[in-house]
């Protein structure tokens, strides 16, 4: 089976954030032989603008980069408003941009979130479904992840204290790689 290197972005940069806990119990229970997770960061990006197409500023130019070398793409966003949160939608932005320089073209992507709502991030997934389908970006479609937060299912540490929750994180990870693979495997 093959190791697929898959990037991150956490869409919330708040130092409290449940979503950074999710990644952390995301990248703890990916299976090691499939799934090499790693966070692209997003906190440090300059605002879009297409006054720099021409220049890209170095910070934008990196995050490019980190996306094209990455297998897949997770984002792991909140909900703010019933949407993604303005500085996860900026790296989004600035991934895509200049015109024709997309590096989110044909990259398998998969979304996931956690909220303390009932219905998890599905209004903001939806949102970020559409965003990256405009992008060219193979979704994993099923199954979805909306996790409910409560109080001491993901430790600080990213420890998933619910047996069914991190069975379920699992298969979803599973599901991740399956495809990954069957998007970037060649048409025979």
């Amino acid at each position: 089976m093959t190791t697929y290197n898959v990037g991150f972005l956490v869409g919330s940069i708040s130092s409290t954030s449940i979503n950074r806990r999710l990644s952390k119990a995301l990248v703890k229970l990916a299976p090691q032989a499939d799934l090499n997770l790693t966070e692209i960061p997003i906190a440090g990006l300059p605002f879009y603008s297409a006054d720099h197409d021409a220049a890209i500023p170095a910070e934008a130019a990196d995050f490019k980069r980190q996306i094209e070398a990455s297998d897949a793409i997770i984002v792991i966003t909140p909900e703010y408003n019933r949407s993604v949160p303005g500085v996860l939608k900026n790296a989004l932005d600035t991934a895509s941009r200049p015109w024709g320089q997309n590096s989110f073209a044909g990259k398998p992507s998969a979304v996931i979130g956690t909220s303390i709502g009932a219905i998890g991030t599905a209004v903001a997934q939806q949102h970020l479904r559409s965003i990256l389908s405009f992008l060219a970006s193979p979704e994993l479609a099923q199954p979805e992840a909306y996790l409910h937060m409560t109080e001491g299912l993901i430790t600080e540490d990213g420890e998933v204290t619910n047996e069914s929750t991190a069975e379920f994180l699992l298969s979803w990870l599973k599901a991740l790689h399956t495809h990954t693979a069957k998007t970037l495997s060649p048409v025979v």
